[in-house]
């Protein structure tokens, strides 16, 4: 199952507990066939079929497909000088 970084746990719960965004949204990754990506969008509660991942109150929806591709995965975040959030998937860590 993915995992998430203290730091993508501090981004996602950062974006999702503003106070105009709804109670229980989250972060939904999904796939792109069409652009060969992953799409990362806000959503309000997961779709059906979404694997929920919920980490210290960070809430991650990932569709089907994309929690298969991302299933030994870990995601970091980082905001850069100008706020704006990357993210970034990487190896799980052993341990």
């Amino acid at each position: 199952m993915l995992t998430l970084t203290d730091n993508a746990v501090a981004v996602i719960r950062s974006l999702t507990e503003q106070p105009q965004v709804p109670d229980g949204t989250g972060l939904r990754i999904a796939t792109d066939p069409s652009a060969g990506a992953l799409t990362l969008s806000l959503a309000p509660e997961p779709v059906e079929g979404d694997q929920v991942v919920n980490e210290a109150g960070a809430r991650l929806f990932l569709e089907s497909s994309a929690a298969e591709l991302l299933d030994d995965k870990a995601l970091d975040a980082a905001v850069d000088p100008s706020g704006s959030v990357q993210f970034a998937v990487a190896e799980q860590q052993p341990g």
